[in-house]
C-alpha cells in the first residue's frame, strides 16, 4: 500500500466479491461485515463466505435475475455494472429512478484458465468453459471507475484494505490507481493467456508464420526486484510468465542459500542451464559472462566438473555451475575447497550437499527440479520494437552429417564432434570449440574474426597446458576463408563441424585436405548474439 493520503471521500458502504482463489477470503469478509459493509457474492464464494459467518446477498436476489445457462450469465446485470460505473455526481439521478445502488469495492479473481490447461488431458472443451466473462468485464467497469470506486484481484492486498477497514478508512484516490492498473494487467495476462491457447491449437508443425503470434500482449508479473541491473546504476526486476507455471525454470527453481540473485547471475545462469540441458550423460557446465568457459561429459558428476574445470580455471574462478543431475555432497566439497563460484544450480541438492555449501552462506544454490520444456519463442527489445524468434531446437542427425574431405572422422573424432557441435550452439558469436574426450579444451567467443575466435581457443588450451593435438574443433558458422583451417591445423585440429555454405567452400575444404583434417557440413548454422 502506497505512503498514506487522505480516506476517500465515499466511504465503501457495498461490496461485490466473487473469487476463484479463496484465500483470505474468510477474514476479508468478516473485517467487512464487522464495518457495516453489505456484502454481495456468488456460487462458491457466497457458500465460503457463509461457512465462515459472514451475511451475503446473492446476487441472483440482488438483481432479481436467476443464474441462467449453467452459471454463464450471473453478473452480466444493469444493476451490477451499473453500479459499478456510476459515477455518484453526474449518473446520481439515473441510479435512483433505475434503483442501481452504489457498489464502491469489487473483489474478483478469474476462472483458473492457466492452471487448467496446464493439466495433463485438458481438452479444448474443458480449457474454453474455464473462460471468465462476467469476472474481467465487472473487474474492467470498477477499474475504469477507480475513482470511485476499489478493484481488487490480488489476495496480497487484503491485508492492507483490512486494515483501513478497521482504521475506519477507504483506500485513497494514489491506491485506487494502482489497484486498477493491476487489475487491467490481470485480465490483459488472462486475455493474452486465452489468445495464446487458441492460437496454438491450429499452429503448423513446422516453422513459419503461423507459429509466430500476430499480436503480443503482455503477460509478464514482477515476482522480485534485483538490486540492480547489469551495472549499480541500471534498476532491474525478475519477471514471469503470468499464469504459466515456473515449475522446472530457472525463474522458479529455489534458491536454498547464499546472497539475493542479481541480473547478471540470472543471465549467467539461464546460460548455463540451456547448455547443460543439451547433454544427455553426467554433464558439467560452467559459465563466465554468458560464455561456457568449460564443458564436459563423464561417467560421474565430479569427473565431468573436474574436466570442466581444467579447460579454464582462470575464468570459471567466480563463475556459473550448472549440473543435470542430483549434486552429492563430496562433489560440493570438491568444488567449495578448489574455487570461488557466484552460483551453483542442478536439478537437486542433496542434503549431504547442502551441508557442504551451508559453510559458505553467501553462495547462491539453485534447485531446479524437474527440468521444464524450453519456452517456444525468444524476445529480444530493440529500439522501439521486440525482436521474438522461435527457439533454437535444432538437432544434428547423424544421417544430416556430410563428410566433405578425403579422410573421414573416426568414431571417436565423430562423438567428439558431436559434442563440441552442441558446445558451439552456447558459445557468443564468432563461436570456435576445441574438445577431445567429451570435454572442451579450449573456446573462442564472440570475435569479430572467426580466425581470432580460433586463435583465442588455442591460446586458452595452450595457457591450462591441454592437448589440443589430435582435438576436434567446431564452429557455429562457415569459414568465410581458409585462415580458420589453417589456424585449426597450426594447434593440431584433426577434425572440424561447421555448417558450410560459404561461396569459398571448396578452398576451404582444400585447406583441410592439404592439412589431412576431417571435416564436416550440417547445413545448421548456430549464431548466438
Amino acid at each position: 500500500m502506497p505512503a498514506a493520503e487522505p480516506a476517500v471521500t465515499a466511504p465503501i458502504r457495498r461490496a461485490l466479491l466473487s473469487v476463484s482463489d479463496k484465500r483470505g477470503l474468510e477474514p476479508l469478509g468478516l473485517a467487512l461485515q464487522q464495518a457495516g459493509v453489505e456484502v454481495l457474492s456468488t456460487g462458491g464464494t457466497a457458500q465460503a463466505l457463509r461457512a465462515a459467518g459472514v451475511n451475503v446477498v446473492e446476487v441472483s436476489a440482488y438483481t432479481g435475475a436467476p443464474e441462467i445457462m449453467g452459471g454463464r450469465v450471473k453478473t452480466l446485470h444493469p444493476r451490477i455494472h451499473g453500479g459499478l460505473l456510476g459515477r455518484r455526481d453526474e449518473d446520481e439521478a439515473v441510479m435512483r429512478e433505475r434503483d442501481i445502488p452504489p457498489i464502491d469495492l469489487l473483489v474478483v479473481n478469474l476462472y483458473p484458465f492457466s492452471e487448467t490447461i496446464a493439466r495433463p488431458g485438458c481438452t479444448p472443451a474443458v480449457a474454453i468453459e474455464q473462460i471468465d466473462i462476467g469476472g474481467p468485464a465487472m473487474l474492467r467497469a470498477a477499474a475504469k471507475n477507480h475513482e470511485r470506486v476499489t478493484a481488487i484481484v490480488d489476495a496480497a492486498d487484503y491485508d492492507a484494505l483490512i486494515a483501513a477497514l478497521g482504521r475506519g478508512e477507504g483506500p485513497g484516490s494514489a491506491w485506487r490507481r494502482q489497484l486498477a492498473a493491476k487489475a487491467f494487467a490481470h485480465t490483459a495476462a488472462y486475455d493474452a493467456a486465452v489468445a495464446a491457447y487458441l492460437a496454438q491449437l491450429d499452429a503448423e508443425p513446422v516453422a513459419s508464420e503461423a507459429t509466430l503470434p500476430a499480436a503480443l500482449m503482455p503477460r509478464w508479473q514482477r515476482v522480485q526486484a534485483l538490486r540492480y541491473g547489469e551495472n549499480p546504476h541500471q534498476q532491474a526486476a525478475l519477471y514471469r510468465e503470468a499464469g504459466v507455471t515456473a515449475e522446472g525454470t530457472l525463474a522458479g527453481a529455489r534458491q536454498l542459500q547464499g546472497k539475493a540473485l542479481s541480473y547478471n547471475n540470472l543471465a549467467d545462469a539461464d546460460a548455463a542451464l540451456a547448455c547443460v540441458l543439451e547433454l544427455d550423460r553426467p554433464a558439467c557446465v560452467i559459465v563466465k559472462h554468458a560464455n561456457p568457459c568449460g564443458v564436459a561429459l563423464a561417467e560421474s558428476l565430479s569427473a565431468a566438473y573436474d574436466a570442466a574445470f581444467a579447460t579454464d580455471p582462470t575464468s570459471a574462478f567466480g563463475g556459473i555451475l550448472a549440473f543435470n543431475r542430483p549434486l552429492p555432497g563430496e562433489l560440493a566439497r570438491r568444488i567449495v575447497e578448489r574455487q570461488f563460484a557466484e552460483v551453483i544450480l542442478a536439478p537437486e541438492i542433496t542434503p549431504a550437499a547442502a551441508e557442504v555449501f551451508a559453510g559458505k552462506p553467501n553462495l547462491r544454490v539453485l534447485a531446479l527440479g524437474q527440468p521444464a520444456a524450453a519456452a517456444p519463442l525468444q524476445w529480444h527489445a530493440i529500439s522501439g520494437g521486440m525482436l521474438v524468434q522461435t527457439a533454437d531446437t535444432a538437432q544434428l542427425a547423424p544421417d544430416a552429417m556430410r563428410v566433405v574431405t578425403r579422410r573421414a572422422p573416426s568414431a571417436a573424432e565423430q562423438a567428439d564432434l558431436a559434442f563440441a557441435w552442441r558446445v558451439a550452439k552456447y558459445v557468443k558469436s564468432n563461436a570456435i570449440v576445441y574438445a577431445r574426450d567429451q570435454r572442451t579444451v579450449g573456446i573462442g567467443a564472440g570475435q569479430m574474426s572467426r580466425v581470432y575466435s580460433a586463435r583465442i581457443a588455442a591460446i586458452k588450451a595452450a595457457d591450462e597446458g591441454l592437448q589440443v593435438a589430435g582435438a576436434v574443433m567446431a564452429s557455429d558458422a562457415f569459414f568465410p576463408f581458409r585462415d580458420g583451417i589453417d589456424a585449426a591445423a597450426e594447434a593440431g585440429i584433426r577434425a572440424v563441424i561447421q555448417p558450410g555454405g560459404s561461396m569459398r567452400d571448396a578452398q576451404v575444404i582444400a585447406a583441410a585436405d592439404a592439412h589431412d583434417i576431417a571435416m564436416i557440413f550440417t547445413g545448421i548454422r548456430h549464431f548466438r548474439h
